[in-house]
């Protein structure tokens, strides 16, 4: 990779670390950690492959949600070789240029899933607050173009971490709090001032999932505003269950993401077994629950499933169901 071909270091390698004084133990955990990885995997997979061949699943929300659900498999699909590896074979060592490559590939599609999640959120804004503009205004080629920014978003971000990394030097040897490369714990081990490369990517997770995270507020405090003014209880209820799913999606994605990234850069002191606890439910958590969450939250992702999962036969009434199904 050119971008780091200016990165160097004493030594050749990093030490990556699952779940520290644990070793013995590591055939065991991997049976729970490898369940977890075949849900997100299988999971993300049916729901692409549902909103794919469903004709009536080809609209915008379910177009958004298939980003979400392709953010979430490449992020599982980067790191499963470090994680089973360490599990499996005790394959602890990482070379410095895999371990950058493989972080620069988790952040990414962690920030393009960040980039999806307000993507949502401005689809439900339009769907409950603009009701009537919502077929107009969120168009296929709209959809489209919501797709090329956030591809242009994840550009930028991947130029300016090349940048970040631009001759910076590295103490070889040192062992890592995850199984995987996360920017906060390389950047520690910088030989030159860790600081410049550290106000650099916490500049960067502010400005995209800072952004995204206040945007997304902004869009549900005016959902909310929009719903409580609606006289209909059920109007209310109906407004409030559309949203469930993409609460719980932000949620489960914030959440572990600020806190991991919180006891990296502000909370030196914490152990280094609650960083890997941290490292992990921010890895596994989202690509494990947001199939989960969607599949028994949405009628028609739900029934999609089912029928894909059923034997070939005569189309019987959950086909006519599924075909004229709303959430």
């Amino acid at each position: 990779m050119v971008i780091f071909n200016n990165t160097t270091s004493c030594s050749s390698n990093f030490l990556l670390t699952v779940f520290p004084g644990l070793e013995l133990a590591h055939v065991w955990i991997s049976i729970p950690v490898c369940c977890l990885y075949t849900i997100a995997l299988l999971g993300n997979s049916m729901i692409l492959f549902v909103i794919m061949i469903e004709q009536s699943l080809h609209k915008p929300m379910y177009y958004f949600l298939s980003m979400l659900s392709a953010a979430d498999l490449c992020l599982t699909i980067s790191t499963l070789p470090t994680v089973l590896g360490v599990l499996w074979f005790h394959a602890r060592e990482i070379s410095f240029k895999a371990c950058l490559i493989q972080m620069t590939f988790v952040h990414a599609f962690s920030f393009l899933e960040s980039s999806v999640l307000v993507a949502m959120a401005f689809d439900r804004f339009m769907a409950i607050c603009n009701p009537l503009k919502y077929a107009t205004v969120l168009t296929d080629m709209m959809t489209v173009v919501i797709g090329l920014v956030i591809c242009l978003r994840q550009v930028i971000f991947l130029f300016s971490m090349s940048l970040s990394f631009k001759n910076v030097s590295f103490q070889g040897g040192q062992e890592l709090s995850h199984p995987f490369c996360y920017h906060p714990d390389v950047i520690k081990y910088s030989y030159s001032n860790p600081w410049v490369s550290s106000f650099v990517g916490m500049f960067l997770q502010l400005y995209l999932s800072g952004t995204d995270l206040l945007f997304i507020l902004s869009s549900y405090a005016l959902i909310l505003r929009t719903v409580l003014s609606s006289v209909a209880p059920k109007k209310q209820q109906k407004a409030f269950s559309t949203c469930v799913c993409h609460l719980c999606a932000v949620t489960v994605f914030y959440v572990p993401m600020i806190s991991l990234s919180i006891t990296h850069r502000l909370l030196n002191s914490t152990s280094s077994v609650v960083c890997s606890i941290l490292g992990n439910v921010y890895l596994l958590l989202p690509p494990v629950l947001n199939p989960i969450i969607y599949s028994l939250k949405t009628k028609t992702i739900r029934q999609a499933m089912l029928q894909l999962l059923q034997p070939k036969g005569p189309q019987g009434p959950s086909v006519r169901i599924l075909r004229g199904g709303e959430n």
